[in-house]
Formats: C-alpha cells, sequence, structure tokens
C-alpha cells in the first residue's frame, strides 16, 4: 500500500505540553521528509497548528478541512496549499476519511475522541478499509483501549475488534505502520 496523504486527528485546544508538542512537530517533519500530504481538521491552534506548522516547514503539502463556523471564528490556519471550508462537523470527518490514505490518532480531547471512535467503527462495519493508527504517547490512549477491553469483555464487541486499529508509542512508527507489519 502506497500512503500518499495522512489523516490526522489531533487535539485543538492550548499545547499541553512538551512531550505532545515534541510528537506533533515531529510528525509533521517525518510527512515532509516522507513526500506524504497532511490532511487534518484545518485549525492553527494547538496540536493541529504545530503538526501542520511542521509539515509545511518540512515541504509537505497540507490540506484542511474546517466547518465554517469555526473558520469564521478565525481557528483557521491561513497559510495552507488547500483549506476547504465545509458545512458541519460530520461532512469534515467525511471528506477527511475521503482524502485518506492511512488515519494517525494524536492525543487529543472530545472531538478527537469522536473522531478515534468513528475511524475505528468505520473500519468495523466496512465502510473505511485504511489503517488507522493511535499514538499512545505516554499511554495516553491507555484508558480508552481499557475501554475496549472492557466492552469485549462484557461481550458487546467481538475480540477482533482489537484488529481494527494498531498502536504505537512514538511517532517515528506511525508511517511504518501504515504499511503493515509485513511490509515494514
Amino acid at each position: 500500500m502506497t500512503i500518499r496523504r495522512l489523516c490526522v486527528f489531533c487535539g485543538s485546544s492550548a499545547p499541553p505540553g512538551q512531550a505532545y508538542d515534541a510528537a506533533a512537530t515531529r510528525l509533521g517533519a517525518l510527512l515532509g521528509a516522507s513526500g506524504i500530504e497532511l490532511v487534518y481538521g484545518g485549525g492553527r491552534v494547538g496540536l493541529m497548528g504545530l503538526l501542520a506548522e511542521a509539515a509545511l516547514a518540512a515541504g509537505a503539502r497540507v490540506t484542511g478541512v474546517i466547518p465554517a463556523a469555526l473558520h469564521d471564528r478565525e481557528v483557521a490556519h491561513r497559510g495552507l496549499q488547500e483549506l476547504i471550508v465545509v458545512n458541519d462537523m460530520q461532512e469534515r470527518k467525511r471528506r477527511l476519511f475521503d482524502l485518506a490514505d492511512a488515519v494517525a490518532i494524536l492525543p487529543g480531547g472530545l472531538g478527537t475522541l469522536d473522531e478515534a471512535f468513528e475511524a475505528i467503527t468505520l473500519r468495523q462495519l466496512g465502510f473505511f478499509t485504511k489503517p488507522v493508527i493511535l499514538l499512545d504517547l505516554d499511554h495516553y490512549w491507555a484508558p480508552l483501549l481499557a475501554l475496549i477491553d472492557h466492552v469485549i469483555a462484557r461481550g458487546f464487541a467481538r475480540p477482533a475488534a482489537r484488529s481494527l486499529y494498531q498502536v504505537v508509542a512514538r511517532p517515528d512508527e506511525i508511517i511504518p505502520a501504515c504499511f503493515g507489519p509485513d511490509r515494514r
């Protein structure tokens, strides 16, 4: 599988700390070095903004998809090669999934949780067949992974649900993970 575009979901609030900032910045640099386009939520703030700035600085093409209401609040990144303005969050996710060859999920808040579950659920239903990678930096996603294990233990999902996503600990593992274990 060739990854030309990586969709990244991550936090848009103020950057929470150096480890998270560094991870977003590192991934942006890796995308540029690998010739992979970043597609993301189009924001200029939080981890989203750091990721986009690093990708642009490294020479990556960056496409943002942002709902009109957020664009109008002036959180849109104005320096992207392409900024697609859509009607709402549902349309934003649809466009991002359509543009992506793979999805990476970095730490983030409630919106990122929504996007993570949607990506995993769409894979489960067969509507999205591309890789989904969780960056579990400093065990950030450990509670989410424990919740999925709980859902499986209670019989509301099959153990195969764990195969709908891959978990990595470092940003340097995201791009290789997109190619699958047999192509690393």
